[in-house]
């Protein structure tokens, strides 16, 4: 199981995901699983690209931007969408045990 952190940070109480070195938003991660939904890539543009075609959607978040670069960028986008989508991952719920 990946290590992340989770951050709150009090002014602006945005929830933030720090994973493989990469810091992403909560709602940047949200919006990740919207686009993949909705995008419908050019064929020859994804046959050309070893990135997730969501990489090249005009409205990807420019937090997840830098993750595009990397050889990982597909599995590191699949355990992102995994975190936002447990809540004991993300340590939101009090009931959950094994939260920091």
């Amino acid at each position: 199981m990946a290590v992340f952190l989770l951050v709150l940070l009090q002014g602006t109480q945005s929830v933030y995901i720090q994973y493989q070195g990469f810091q992403v938003q909560l709602e940047s991660v949200k919006k990740l699983s919207n686009l993949e939904q909705q995008w419908l890539p050019n064929p020859r543009l994804q046959a050309q690209s070893l990135v997730p075609s969501v990489c090249h959607h005009p409205a990807l978040p420019q937090d997840l931007q830098p993750i595009c670069a990397s050889r990982e960028a597909a599995s590191v986008f699949q355990a992102l969408r995994t975190m936002a989508n447990d809540d004991c991952e993300l340590c939101v719920n009090v009931a959950c045990t094994g939260c920091l």
